[in-house]
């Protein structure tokens, strides 16, 4: 990794795209530390130092926020929206014919989709900022902090909707941003933001973990973690590059006196076809129910139940729900995002046939029976991934939110291998250029 972007910053085009994306993310993270107007920041500073060990059902998206979010900043909502409203885009184009076509139209209807998607961030950022906004007034964004009522003093309709134009600009900006880095500097832009705001907050984390610790100061649980985290990224790094790859072979076309074909090459199936979907998926379900309680009023039977056994990372309830969701959702993003008919029907459309099956039909149900059995292997590792953290790591005083958790750990490996690999294939071209001259 290191090579790649030392031999990135030797090619002066590859040079400037990365000071680019540098400096997007310069702006995204000063951005993060801007409180919003109506705010009174001593007393957020007060409540976040008090709730600190304890963030409730807001700590995902505190954690895509790079820790804005409970600091109720400009970026607040941080890529949360965007990210909320890829993943609704992506499961409405299945079930609805007209973005089902816009997806096959290609580059065109990609960015009609592309469209859509930033109407609706907006729309949920607008959503999610008054739900924000709403909870900061009433105090129950800092649970237990003793001035968490003044956290918002002045309450007229002109501070809110102010508060709430902010964060939903705040949240424009941070996906134009995004686009920015696609466009003119290296990697996906919204992955690399993501990167940057869950990275944020491993230092501070960490720190937290050698503070608490009684061994040695402390520094043995912090070894501790830091073994295990590394253990973690290389069993991690290892799982997302394992594929399955079905041999292909195209067939030799004979075109006027030109033979075209007959050439031999392969599907790549990935053992973790779903990536970290399925765990924010899970993540995201399971707040819904979190965030009614903390709302609701009274002290009603399932309030107390939701509150008992939905809430804490390390009840078993929620251990076994968590997990049961994450391979259900493996499955679920699987089946909508790889269509094996589709494959089947492109490769017999080209002369295209899988080595002892049939083409048409039967590669289909060969394909699916092979996506199915990796798919297992994939979920099962996704949701162990997301609990043992949990489970092994509680005796170092890590609550659900620890950094070296799934999501995070998946997230900050995946688009780092993704963003090296984008790395490698530029810096092959320009070397290919130089040979052909």
């Amino acid at each position: 990794m290191l090579t790649a972007f030392a031999r990135a910053f030797k090619t002066p085009d590859l040079r400037k795209k990365l000071l680019f994306t540098l400096g997007i993310i310069v702006v995204y993270r000063v951005g993060t530390h801007i409180p919003i107007p109506g705010v009174d920041y001593t007393s957020v500073q007060q409540c976040v130092d008090e709730a600190s060990a304890n963030q409730g059902p807001l700590g995902l998206i505190n954690m895509f926020s790079g820790g804005a979010l409970l600091q109720i900043t400009v970026f607040a909502l941080g890529i949360m929206p965007y990210i909320t409203a890829s993943i609704i885009l992506q499961l409405l184009t299945v079930v609805i014919p007209r973005l089902e076509a816009l997806k096959k139209e290609g580059q065109s209807g990609t960015a009609k989709i592309t469209q859509y998607t930033r109407y609706l961030t907006v729309a949920l950022a607008v959503l999610q900022g008054t739900g924000l906004v709403a909870t900061a007034r009433s105090g129950a964004l800092f649970s237990g902090c003793t001035v968490a009522g003044q956290v918002v003093p002045d309450r007229s309709i002109f501070v809110t909707v102010t508060m709430v134009i902010t964060m939903t600009a705040g949240t424009a900006l941070v996906m134009w941003l995004g686009e920015l880095i696609t466009d003119r500097g290296i990697g996906n832009g919204m992955s690399i933001l993501m990167f940057i705001s869950i990275a944020a907050t491993f230092p501070s984390a960490l720190w937290a973990i050698k503070q608490e610790g009684t061994l040695a100061d402390g520094w043995i649980e912090f070894g501790t973690v830091m073994a295990v985290g590394f253990v973690m990224v290389g069993l991690v790094v290892f799982v997302e590059q394992a594929q399955r790859r079905i041999p292909v072979q195209y067939a030799k076309r004979m075109i006027g006196r030109r033979s075209y074909g007959g050439t031999s090459t392969y599907i790549p199936l990935k053992v973790n076809q779903a990536g970290v979907i399925p765990v924010i998926f899970a993540s995201s379900l399971l707040y819904i129910p979190a965030l009614i309680a903390q709302f609701s009023s009274g002290t009603s039977g399932w309030k107390s139940w939701i509150e008992a056994n939905l809430t804490t990372g390390n009840h078993p309830i929620y251990i076994t729900v968590y997990f049961l969701l994450i391979v259900f959702f493996a499955f679920f993003y699987v089946a909508i995002s790889f269509n094996p008919e589709d494959v089947a029907d492109n490769m017999k459309k080209y002369g295209g046939f899988i080595p002892g099956i049939r083409a048409g039909r039967p590669t289909a149900e060969y394909l699916s029976y092979v996506l199915n059995r990796i798919t297992w292997p994939g979920s099962l590792y996704l949701g162990l991934i997301a609990l043992v953290p949990t489970i092994a790591l509680a005796g170092f005083g890590a609550n659900e939110n620890f950094p070296f958790g799934g999501t995070s750990i998946l997230i900050i490996v995946g688009v780092g291998l993704e963003t090296v690999k984008q790395i490698e294939s530029q810096l092959q071209q320009r070397n290919y250029e130089g040979f052909l001259r």
